[in-house]
């Protein structure tokens, strides 16, 4: 599934990928999750509300920090 067909789905929830990498990661804020990731906190509390979809670029570093698949990371974004 294309990114874009993904973030235009109704069941996308941006939160159980955020959730399931702090889970991961033992991180207890989202402060420290944008910290992990390298990106502004402004950045998380967007995707969070659903205001700005997870892009290509955030969706790698997240692959990286986590070690979740690409694909684990769009199942988790897609159920």
């Amino acid at each position: 599934m294309l990114l874009k067909e993904l973030t235009s789905s109704p069941t996308y929830n941006p939160n159980r990928v955020l959730d399931a990498i702090m889970e991961k990661l033992q991180l207890k804020t989202d402060a420290a999750l944008s910290r992990a990731l390298e990106v502004a906190p402004p950045v998380i509390s967007k995707i969070r509300h659903n205001t700005l979809p997870i892009g290509a670029t955030i969706l790698i570093r997240m692959h990286e920090i986590s070690e979740f698949s690409i694909r684990e990371l769009q199942e988790l974004m897609a159920h």
